[in-house]
C-alpha cells in the first residue's frame, strides 16, 4: 500500500507534485527522537453528543453534492472578497458559502464595529463571566456584519516572554488558558457565529514560522506529556465547550508540519479530544495536498498556495490550479491518492459547524468589505455600513478597568484625588493620540501614541481611540476646572519632562512596549520583541520625572513581560500600574482605576497572567532569532515546567510573580476544608488506537526525564469499568503501535462518496473533549475570604496543587481562581470545584490520564507564591 501511495503521488500536476507520504520529515542530526508518529485513517465525524442532529443534516446535504460541489466547500476562493477567507458557494442548493474573518479581539477591517482589549487583558481579570460576556459582544459584531467564522479565540501558551503574538492569548498558563479559551468560545457561540481556535500548536515565536514569509520553518520538539497538560490542555477545554473550528499552525511539531501532523490532527484532536467539527489551515500554512487531506485537516485557506505565487484571486475553487486542493483533489481523487470519503468527511464537518450555529436559518449575510471602508468598490456596493457595536463600549471599559494590576502603590498613593491635586505633569508619547490617527498604520503597524492593542492579523479598527490624557483632563475639569494639567507628549525631551515634573504635586509617566505578527516590523522587532525593555527610552523617561517628582506614577501600556529593575525601586515612584492593551476606552477605564472620585470608580482586581522576571535569563526559554537550519530546532526543554512552574522548580525569585496584583484594601483568608463529592478513577483512558493506523517505523524514544518518570510511577491500574487499551501511540515518548502500512484502509481509484450513509462508529473515538469522567467533579476546597480594610473590592483567590512526587509533576499547577466582590468587612466562602481531569496526569505509556497515588498539597493564596492557606488530601 505505500508504494502504492508513493506511485499515485506521481500523476499529481508537475507544479504540485512536492508531497510527503505522510512519514515525518527526517530529523536533522541529533534530534532523531523528535518525530511525530502517524495516525491514519483520518477519523470521520460520528455526531458524537449534541452535535448528532447537525452531523446528521451536514451528511444528508454531502450525499447531494457533485465533487466539485465539495471542493467549493473545502477549498478558499481569494482575499481578495469581501472577508479575509472566502469558501466557494453551491448556487444549485443554494448555500451562500462561508466568510472567514479575523480577529480575536474585533471585526477586522470593518466600520463601525468595536476594538475590544486583548485577549491578555482579558485574562487578567481572572473573571470568566466577563470574558464570555466579551467573547458575546464580538461574537455579535461578527454576525451583524454577517461573518460566518470568526477566526478566534487564540490560545497558544506564552512560552517565551518576547513571543510576537502573546497579547492576543490568554497568559502562560493552560488551565487558565483553557478557562479563558471556553468561556470565549461559550460567548462567541451564542449569537451563532462559529468560533475558531487557534493556532494549533506550538506556535510560541514568530521568527521561523514558515508561511508564505520564510523558507525555514522551525519545529517545537515537545515531548507527549508536555503536549497533554501544557500545550493542548487549552484545545481540549474548547473542544468540551463545543468550539465548531480549529486553526492549525504555520510551524512544525516534531519534525512535521501542523497542517500535516495525522498524530495532532487525526490522532489527538478527532480521536482522543472527539473533535465533531472542522480545521482549517492557517492562511497558506500548507505546504503540500495529498499529506493535509490524509492527515485530517479539513479546509484549506485562504485558497492559493502561498503569498506571492501565482493567481491570488480564483473564484471558482473547482478549477483553481493555484491551489494544493482545488482541482488537485479532483485529481487525488481520481488516482486514488485520497479516497472521495476523506473529502465527504471534509463537507460534512464544515456543514455540521454550519447547522449546530444555526446557520441555516435567518442568518445575515456578508454586509461589509475587508478591502474598503467605502460604500462602493469598481461600481458595486460592498459596505452597507451596518453599525454593531450596540452598548460594546460598557464590557470594554469595565473590562479595561478589570484587568489593570497594581504592581507597587507605597503609602496609599492610589487612588488619586482630584481635591488632593493642585498641578499634575502627563508625560510619555503613551499618554497622548496617535498623530496619523488610531487607524494611521496599517494592521496597527507602528507605536505611536498611547498603545491599545499590538500589530498584525490579530487587530481591528478602532472605532475611536480615548487616549490616557484626554480622559484624565476631562475627569479632573469635571470636578476643579482650576488644576493645572501640563501634558508632554514628548519622550525624548528631557528639559521640558523635568521641568514639568519639578513643579508638579502628581506626576503620571505613560510608557510601553508593542509586538505584533512576524509580518509586519516595527522599530526593528519582526513580530518578537528583540528585548523585554520598555520602548521610546520609556527607562530614561521614568528617571528624569522621579529625579524631580516624590510622586511619580507609572503606567505601563504593554503586550507582555517587561523588565523594571532599573526604576521599580526609586522611592519616588510611588505607584505602578501595569495596563496591558485594553482597547478602545482605554483612557476611561484608566481613569475608573486612578481616581477615587469618578463615577466608575474602581478598586483594582488584575492580576498577572505569566511572571515579571528580574532578569531575562530567568525565563525558561527564550525566542530563536537566528540559524541557519532549513529547519530550525526548538526543543521544549523545560517541560511541563512553563512560567512561574520553572521559577518554582528552579528556586528563582521573580520580581513579580503569576497571579499577582494588589488592591486599594486588604483581605483575610481562613477555613480551608476540601470535600470529596465523586469517585475518582484511578485512570481515565481515551479509546485504543486502531492498530491498522501507519506509524512511525521504529518506536520513538522517550524524550524527557517528565515523562520517564510518570511512565515508571503513575499508578494505569483502572478500575473494573476501565477499557484497556490495546496500543499505544504517543507524540514522543511511547510505545508505537504494531500494524500495517495503509494510508486511508481504503484508497483506491474508485473510490465513492459514502455521504449517504454514517460511518461505523469508530472505536478510536471518544466523546467531545474526551473520555466524560474527566470532567466530573471529584473534589470541591472551600475557604472563606474576609475583606479587612475600609473599601470594597474584588480579591482573585487562586487553588493551586502540589501532586504526589510520584507524579514528576511542577512544584504546583494553578487548577481553580475565583473572582469575589466584597465590600468594607464583608465576608463570604468560596468554593472551587475539582474535575477528575484537574487531579490527573499523563501518562505516556498506557496513553491514558491517570491520578498518582499519594497525598497532594492544597496551596490557596492571592498569587502563586502568596499562599495564606495549605492543607492535603489524599487520592
Amino acid at each position: 500500500m505505500l508504494l502504492a501511495l508513493l506511485l499515485s503521488l506521481s500523476a499529481l500536476p508537475l507544479a504540485l507534485a512536492d508531497v510527503t507520504t505522510g512519514i515525518p520529515d527526517a530529523a536533522p542530526p541529533g534530534f532523531e527522537e523528535w518525530e511525530s508518529p502517524i495516525v491514519l485513517p483520518a477519523p470521520a465525524v460520528t455526531g458524537q453528543g449534541d452535535w448528532a442532529a447537525a452531523v446528521a443534516k451536514a451528511r444528508a446535504f454531502t450525499a447531494q453534492l457533485t465533487l466539485d460541489e465539495k471542493i467549493n466547500v473545502t477549498t478558499g476562493v481569494d482575499v481578495l472578497g469581501r472577508c479575509v477567507g472566502n469558501t466557494g458557494t453551491i448556487p444549485r442548493l443554494g448555500w451562500k458559502g462561508f466568510c472567514l474573518e479575523d480577529s480575536p479581539l474585533g471585526v477586522r477591517f470593518a466600520d463601525f464595529a468595536s476594538a475590544f482589549p486583548a485577549g491578555i487583558n482579558a485574562a487578567a481579570t481572572w473573571d470568566l463571566s466577563l470574558i464570555q460576556a466579551r467573547g458575546a459582544a464580538m461574537g455579535a459584531e461578527h454576525k451583524g456584519k454577517g461573518v460566518n467564522v470568526a477566526l478566534g479565540p487564540m490560545t497558544n501558551m506564552g512560552r517565551v516572554a518576547a513571543g510576537g503574538r502573546n497579547w492576543e492569548g490568554f497568559g502562560a498558563d493552560p488551565f487558565l488558558s483553557g478557562a479563558a479559551t471556553a468561556a470565549s468560545i461559550t460567548g462567541y457561540q451564542s449569537s451563532g457565529v462559529i468560533a475558531t481556535v487557534k493556532h494549533y500548536i506550538g506556535n510560541e515565536q514568530e521568527h521561523f514560522r514558515g508561511g508564505s514569509e520564510s523558507a525555514q520553518i522551525y519545529s517545537s520538539n515537545i515531548d507527549d506529556r508536555t503536549l497533554h497538560e501544557v500545550y493542548s490542555w487549552p484545545f481540549a477545554e474548547a473542544v468540551k465547550a463545543g468550539v465548531g473550528a480549529v486553526m492549525c499552525s504555520y510551524n512544525k511539531i516534531n519534525q512535521t508540519q501542523a497542517c500535516q501532523n495525522s498524530k495532532l490532527i487525526n490522532g489527538v484532536l478527532k480521536e482522543e479530544l472527539g473533535f465533531q467539527g472542522f480545521i482549517m489551515s492557517d492562511w497558506a500554512a500548507m505546504i503540500d495536498g495529498v499529506q493535509p487531506a490524509l492527515a485530517g485537516l479539513d479546509m484549506n485557506m485562504p485558497g492559493f498556495v502561498g503569498y506571492g505565487i501565482g493567481d491570488q484571486n480564483d473564484p471558482d475553487p473547482a478549477t483553481a490550479t493555484n491551489s494544493w486542493w482545488g482541482a488537485q483533489i479532483a485529481t487525488m481523487v481520481a488516482n486514488g491518492s485520497v479516497p472521495e470519503s476523506r473529502v465527504d468527511d471534509m463537507v460534512t464537518r464544515i456543514l455540521a459547524a454550519w447547522y449546530q450555529l444555526g446557520q441555516d436559518a435567518d442568518y445575515p449575510d456578508v454586509n461589509f468589505s475587508q478591502l474598503t471602508e467605502e460604500t462602493y468598490l469598481d461600481g458595486e456596493l460592498v459596505n452597507e455600513h451596518v453599525n454593531v457595536q450596540a452598548d460594546h463600549y460598557k464590557v470594554i471599559r469595565e473590562i479595561g478597568a478589570a484587568s489593570a494590576i497594581l504592581l507597587k502603590n507605597t503609602d496609599g498613593a492610589l487612588p488619586l484625588s482630584v481635591k488632593n491635586i493642585k498641578r499634575i505633569a502627563i508625560m510619555g508619547s503613551d499618554a497622548g493620540p496617535n498623530p496619523d490617527g488610531p487607524n494611521g498604520c496599517a494592521d496597527r503597524g507602528c507605536d505611536q501614541g498611547t498603545l491599545a492593542m499590538g500589530w498584525g492579523s490579530g487587530t481591528a479598527n478602532f472605532p475611536y481611540l480615548v487616549d490616557p490624557l484626554a480622559a484624565i483632563t476631562a475627569h479632573i475639569q469635571s470636578i476643579d476646572p482650576t488644576v493645572v494639567i501640563e501634558g508632554i507628549l514628548n519622550d525624548f525631551n528631557i528639559a521640558s519632562v523635568q521641568t514639568s515634573a519639578s513643579l508638579a504635586d502628581t506626576c503620571l509617566v505613560f510608557v510601553n512596549a508593542d509586538s505584533g505578527e512576524g509580518y509586519i516590523t516595527v522599530d526593528g522587532n519582526a513580530g518578537d520583541r528583540t528585548n523585554i525593555t520598555l520602548w521610546h527610552g520609556g527607562e530614561a523617561l521614568i528617571a528624569a520625572a522621579a529625579a524631580v517628582c516624590a510622586n511619580t506614577i507609572v503606567v505601563q501600556h504593554v503586550v507582555g513581560p517587561v523588565l523594571v529593575e532599573s526604576w521599580i525601586d526609586n522611592p519616588n515612584v510611588t505607584a505602578v500600574l501595569h495596563a496591558g492593551i485594553p482597547g478602545q476606552e482605554t483612557g476611561n477605564a484608566l481613569v475608573d482605576v486612578l481616581f477615587s472620585d469618578g463615577s466608575q470608580a474602581t478598586n483594582p482586581s488584575g492580576r498577572l497572567p505569566y511572571t515579571i522576571a528580574k532578569e531575562r535569563s530567568d525565563y525558561p526559554a527564550d525566542v530563536l532569532y537566528t540559524s541557519s537550519m532549513t529547519t530550525p530546532q526548538i526543543t521544549y526543554s523545560e517541560g511541563l515546567n512553563i512560567d512561574y512552574r520553572w521559577f518554582d522548580s528552579q528556586d528563582i525569585t521573580p520580581r513579580f510573580e503569576f497571579g499577582f496584583g494588589m488592591s486599594y484594601t486588604t483581605f483575610a483568608y481562613s477555613g480551608l476544608s476540601t470535600r470529596k463529592v465523586g469517585n475518582v478513577r484511578r485512570a481515565v483512558q481515551h479509546q485504543s488506537t486502531s492498530a491498522a493506523h501507519l506509524t512511525s517505523a521504529s518506536s520513538v524514544k522517550a524524550s524527557s526525564s517528565a515523562s520517564k518518570s510518570a511512565s515508571r510511577t503513575v499508578s494505569a491500574s483502572a478500575s473494573a469499568s476501565t477499557i484497556t487499551a490495546s496500543a499505544s501511540i504517543s507524540l514522543s515518548g511511547s510505545v508505537s503501535a504494531s500494524g500495517s502500512i495503509s494510508a486511508s484502509g481504503s484508497a483506491s481509484s474508485n473510490a465513492t462518496s459514502t455521504a449517504s450513509a454514517p460511518p461505523a462508529q469508530s472505536s478510536a473515538v471518544n466523546p467531545v473533549g474526551g473520555p466524560a469522567a474527566l470532567y466530573d467533579t471529584v473534589l470541591t476546597v472551600s475557604f472563606r475570604v474576609q475583606n479587612t480594610g475600609k473599601l470594597a473590592g474584588n480579591e482573585v483567590s487562586q487553588l493551586y496543587l502540589g501532586f504526589p512526587a510520584a507524579a514528576a509533576s511542577p512544584p504546583k499547577v494553578l487548577r481553580g481562581f475565583a473572582r469575589t466582590l466584597l465590600g468594607a468587612g464583608q465576608g463570604s466562602e468560596v468554593t472551587i470545584e475539582l474535575r477528575q481531569k484537574d487531579v490527573s496526569v499523563w501518562d505516556v505509556v498506557s496513553q491514558e490520564w491517570a491520578v498518582a497515588e499519594g497525598t497532594f498539597t492544597v496551596y490557596v493564596g492571592s498569587s502563586s507564591r502568596a499562599i495564606h492557606l495549605q492543607g492535603t488530601f489524599e487520592l
